[in-house]
């Protein structure tokens, strides 16, 4: 019986929700883990996955931050996009980031790490006292080397307190 050929299919980048998680009792901070994955094992990251078919960017959003820290959001709204290639890592990734406050009416202000095999939890990072991009995961990466602020509109009378 002779074998049918495979038909070729290429490559096509993953596509992901990064969320930027902030509160009102940490101002100028997002919360951030350290991936336990092999993929950029070590690295800072914030909440995010992918999206599964037929969800919404914020059913994404919600959910992942859900699974992830335990935590419900409110306001939440597009915030940027990066087209993030590490040829070396063999990553390419369309990371949709999203914002939004903890929404204290469900959910206490801190975030708990509901996922221990994924990451080693959560804490509050101001963004303006980052870790070093080398030691930001691919996409997160990207997203500060565009110059990217999520509290660019208030900046200059933001106070950081993440502790």
């Amino acid at each position: 019986m002779a074998q049918v050929p495979q038909a070729y299919t290429p490559k096509r980048p993953g596509v992901g929700i990064a969320v930027l998680v902030t509160d009102a009792t940490h101002p100028g901070c997002v919360i951030l883990g350290q991936r336990k994955s092999l993929v950029g094992k070590g690295l800072y990251q914030l909440p995010g996955g992918h999206i599964e078919f037929g969800e919404t960017w914020e059913e994404c959003a919600r959910r992942e931050v859900m699974e992830e820290a335990g935590i419900r959001l409110k306001d939440l709204r597009f915030a940027s996009v990066v087209n993030t290639i590490r040829l070396d890592e063999n990553y390419h990734y369309i990371t949709l980031f999203m914002q939004g406050e903890i929404d204290k009416d469900f959910t206490t202000s801190e975030p708990v790490n509901m996922e221990p095999e994924k990451n080693e939890g959560w804490s509050w990072r101001a963004w303006d006292d980052f870790p070093p991009e080398e030691q930001l995961f691919f996409a997160l990466a990207s997203l500060r080397q565009q110059g990217f602020n999520p509290f660019s509109k208030n900046s200059h009378s933001q106070r950081t307190l993440c502790e």
